[in-house]
């Protein structure tokens, strides 16, 4: 039998966040409903942040309620990523069910980041819990793997975060390898860790493509038993602390790479593909694909 692997499209909202010029809601709707035709279940679709920090994503709540509109009857498991309990109410408002939202491993990302400590983050994390108990609420964690600031994350640190947020009542994590410096044996290191201490957990991985290595950070997650994995349509996004740098990976590489060693996805790679090069033709951003320069499916 195939392995499953539940891909994650975060492009429309990683991906469009890093893009300075405004991209229409027809384009952004455009791109959404090409995933989901394409067969993609899974998606963090917006931000719901202010747009002061980030214009782009000013029209979250327009996004989202006219993809729900159109379907919200289909199997789709659409999130949004929201900074604090504000943007937490604004998505429930908007009509989503469920959120993430992010705090650093590492005590300087956290504040250079937010301007919060970890424990300020995590008493965030319970309010929001508290105050809106039918909202499910994800936790990304970002640093997991390596700091700009502070190195290599200690493994102790990861757990006591996941700790916290297990006795909080969360139940699926993402561990991102925020400046992409990770490798794939730190990579299978530490979530064969995670996993044997927290047994009951769902896992989803977040790898950037900063030093070429995102699609082998990603492979490797896989092999130690994550089969939740991120990523962005064309690899759009860009490392904050690597200017110039490649961001995410791109979910057509990924999905070609899963085709071919006979993972399934249950996505139709030409079709994500095809809004790849789409996205990549009204976008000026930084793409990192190579699919949309090759684009020749696996005969395997």
């Amino acid at each position: 039998m195939e392995q499953q692997v539940q891909f994650i499209e975060v492009g429309p909202r990683d991906g469009f966040q890093s893009v300075k010029e405004y991209i229409p809601v027809p384009v952004k709707l455009r791109i959404i409903d090409a995933l989901v035709a394409a067969g993609v279940k899974r998606m963090e679709m917006t931000s719901f942040v202010s747009p002061k920090a980030i214009p782009q994503l000013k029209d979250a709540a327009e996004v989202v309620q006219k993809t729900l509109e159109k379907h919200d009857n289909s199997e789709m498991e659409f999130y949004a990523l929201v900074p604090n309990i504000y943007g937490a109410k604004a998505a429930l408002a908007a009509g989503l069910s469920e959120v993430a939202t992010v705090i650093s491993v590492s005590e300087s990302h956290n504040k250079a980041n937010i301007n919060r400590t970890v424990a300020q983050s995590l008493e965030g994390l319970e309010r929001m819990r508290q105050e809106l108990p039918d909202l499910c609420i994800n936790l990304s964690m970002a640093t997991a793997f390596t700091c700009p600031f502070e190195g290599v994350t200690p493994i102790e640190n990861v757990l006591r975060i996941i700790r916290r947020g297990t006795e909080l009542g969360i139940t699926r994590f993402c561990l991102a390898d925020t400046i992409g410096q990770a490798d794939p044996q730190m990579v299978r290191r530490t979530l064969r860790i995670v996993q044997a201490v927290f047994p009951d957990i769902t896992l989803d991985v977040h790898i950037h493509d900063t030093r070429n290595m995102g699609v082998a950070c990603s492979l490797a997650a896989i092999e130690a038993g994550v089969t939740h994995v991120q990523a962005a349509l064309g690899g759009l996004g860009g490392c904050p602390f690597a200017p110039g740098a490649s961001g995410n990976v791109a979910s057509e590489d990924l999905l070609y790479m899963l085709d071919c060693m006979g993972y399934h996805t249950g996505i139709q790679f030409d079709r994500v593909l095809q809004a790849a090069k789409y996205e990549a033709a009204v976008i000026h951003g930084n793409f990192s694909s190579h699919q949309i320069h090759i684009g020749e499916p696996c005969h395997r």
